[in-house]
């Protein structure tokens, strides 16, 4: 009996696993495939639940592929921190893959599932990983810095899905195995990757040589892939020798290089020793000190000489010094840099030349002239800060909206084609689309896709009584869309991009009320912030500071006027109720409060539950402290998460219920 005891005891799971597991059973539709498996207790380890490996009492392993499972994989797989193993390939679980996933897994397949949408960038924190199978669904948008972080990642499968942008991101990691096949792709392969085990075809990459790197670029090297600790499972590097070829120190040719280096600053040295000894007027002399850069004092060249002995003698531990600036100096400071003589100066782009690759149509004055009625007042659908917004119909028929920008936003033309080279590299569901540009005779403007629902704005504030107003479902789907924008611009795009400008007049709806975010990369159009308006954070309000904490007060702010249906400022109201935030904060966390602040055209049909949920997300983020407000990350998961309880609280309903005030528990969510 003892002996039963003890070995219970030791079979029990650990009990977050269990429950967690439980959670995934809930989550997916008639799982009867997995035996032994409950949708509460149970022993997942102790009673071998099928697919399910165990060290101990933790859930290591679970391998649950091609078992025909539907539903999702719910919100709390995150806990699962000794996984190791994640498969659940070969099912159909269809919609957005988890931003919850096991954080610490080596072996993530996720392949032949029917997801859609973008990558969540919690993939980017698996820094474990070793292998990600993604290939055979429908997943879209730029491989960007989901993966800059996975420096242990050897084997990489994409095929099959719909990706767009480059493979830059991928050319520095540890690969061995990368199939890209039938996606998306363009430019250039980067010759990182041809080394390795590669399938590309089915993609549009350029198969002329690449273009050279910036000057000054540093030469691009790859991870030595036989530097590893271990080969089999470890996930980190152990810093030893590796095989007999791999030795720490310096090899012959960074010796060669410091020696080379040595006399090349020793023959700079001598340059300018000789330099100060040759005659020279006192004139001549005071006019040479006084140049920047000057030549190096008889004190600092007995500085530099042990220097040079230093290179020499401690070749076996050399660190490179910051790079130095050789050039000799100007002679005359008043000289242009392109009056230099030819021969002296360094091949490099006389002045600024906008290079970058734009991703868009380029449209003539007189194209957008005749599509938008000469910008007819008629046409007009929208002014802002930045510029005019027209509607444009081209002569196949194609609608679309024309941004003009104000002169006053812009220096010169280059400076308007590097927005343009920028904006058209964003690509996410939730962005607008930027369809083309016209630079031509003085005049600037952005050509974008057309959205005839309008904006946020519009459908909150300026609707008349014949106007259908958005149900519950529609608002938290508009601010689950534009959080996952915003989790985009902010932690996927590689510099982060601050929206500066982020409003509901600037969130546009499709025909499915799908929110799309514009004015995307136009923050440096941007001068001054609009204090009256009511969405500028306090450290913008009061020294102009923007960061991407800006941005997630902005959106707070939003979710606001989405809850409440007021504008983020109307001085129409009593005085202590003009400041939608000031009035409203206070009373987020009181649900009898709360429940009178709500947009009364909801004619209370929302679910209590998910209204609370909603307003705690307000309260993080409009904090006055930017350092306390979460990344949108943690906001789209937060949104996430009240989306699937919804979800979950309707099946246990099932689908006979009917809609109810204060209930919502039927109506259809869609993340």
């Amino acid at each position: 009996m003892l002996i039963g005891i003890f070995s219970s005891v030791n079979a029990a799971t650990d009990p977050t696993d269990a429950s967690t597991l439980n959670t995934l059973y809930t989550s997916l539709n008639s799982a009867q495939q997995l035996t032994r498996w409950t949708a509460s207790g149970g022993d997942p380890c102790g009673e071998s639940w099928r697919g399910i490996t165990c060290s101990g009492s933790r859930v290591t392993e679970i391998a649950i592929p091609g078992l025909g499972l539907n539903g999702n994989m719910g919100f709390t797989l995150d806990k699962l921190t000794s996984v190791t193993t994640f498969d659940i390939s070969n099912n159909n679980l269809g919609n957005q893959i988890p931003y919850q996933l096991p954080p610490n897994v080596q072996r993530l397949n996720l392949a032949n599932n029917g997801f859609s949408g973008g990558l969540p960038y919690s993939i980017s924190l698996m820094t474990s990983l070793r292998y990600l199978n993604l290939s055979h669904n429908q997943i879209q948008g730029q491989v960007t810095v989901q993966f800059n972080t996975l420096t242990s990642l050897s084997t990489l499968y994409l095929q099959n899905n719909q990706f767009t942008g480059t493979l830059d991101v991928l050319a520095n990691l540890p690969l061995q195995n990368l199939n890209i096949e039938n996606n998306r792709f363009t430019g250039w392969i980067p010759n990182q990757l041809r080394g390795i085990n590669l399938q590309s075809n089915g993609n549009s990459f350029n198969s002329g040589p690449a273009p050279p790197p910036p000057p000054g670029t540093p030469p691009a090297t790859r991870p030595n892939r036989n530097h590893r600790s271990g080969g089999n499972n470890g996930s980190s590097n152990s810093g030893g020798t590796g095989d007999g070829g791999s030795k720490s120190g310096i090899g012959g040719g960074a010796i060669a290089g410091i020696v080379i280096s040595v006399l090349v600053v020793g023959a700079i040295v001598a340059f300018f020793i000789i330099k100060r000894r040759s005659r020279k007027s006192p004139a001549d002399i005071e006019k040479l000190d006084n140049q920047p850069f000057a030549p190096l004092a008889t004190q600092e060249v007995q500085e530099i000489k042990p220097l040079q002995t230093s290179f020499a003698t401690s070749a076996k531990t050399f660190e490179a010094p910051p790079m130095l600036n050789l050039r000799p100096p100007p002679m005359d400071r008043h000289k242009s840099f392109d009056e230099d003589d030819v021969s002296a100066k360094p091949i490099v782009p006389p002045k600024k030349v906008n290079t970058a690759p734009i991703n868009a149509k380029s449209f003539s004055v007189a194209d957008l002239q005749i599509a938008t009625d000469s910008f007819n007042v008629e046409n007009l659908i929208g002014e802002g800060s930045i510029g005019r917004v027209y509607r444009a119909q081209l002569d196949d028929g194609k609608v679309l909206a024309v941004k003009k920008v104000n002169s006053s936003a812009l220096s010169n033309s280059e400076d308007f084609l590097d927005i343009v080279s920028e904006i058209s590299r964003l690509n996410h569901p939730n962005v607008t689309e930027l369809v083309g540009y016209c630079s031509e005779h003085g005049q600037h403007l952005l050509v974008y896709e057309f959205h005839k629902n309008g904006s946020l704005h519009e459908f909150l504030h300026l609707s008349d009584e014949f106007s259908k107003p958005l149900t519950w479902n529609s608002r938290v789907k508009i601010a689950l869309g534009t959080a996952r924008a915003l989790e985009y611009l902010h932690e996927v795009c590689s510099p982060s991009v601050i929206h500066k400008n982020f409003k509901s007049a600037n969130i546009l709806l499709d025909v499915e009320l799908n929110p799309h975010l514009s004015d995307c990369g136009l923050a440096s159009l941007v001068h001054e912030p609009d204090q009256a308006s009511g969405y500028s954070a306090p450290e913008v309000t009061m020294a102009g500071q923007y960061t991407i904490n800006s941005d997630v007060y902005s959106f707070g702010v939003v979710m606001l006027e989405l809850l409440t249906g007021r504008k983020p400022f109307d001085d129409s109201r009593p005085r202590n109720e003009q400041s939608l935030v000031r009035w409203a904060t206070p009373q987020l966390h009181d649900i009898d409060a709360l429940s009178k602040m709500v947009d009364p055209a909801l004619n209370g049909l929302y679910p209590v539950k998910s209204l609370s949920r909603f307003a705690d997300v307000i309260a993080l983020c409009v904090q006055p402290e930017p350092e306390f407000r979460p990344p949108m990350s943690e906001v789209v998961q937060a949104l996430v998460r009240l989306v699937q309880r919804a979800n979950m609280s309707k099946r246990t309903f099932g689908s006979e219920g009917t809609p109810r005030a204060n209930s919502g528990d039927a109506d259809d969510y869609t993340p």
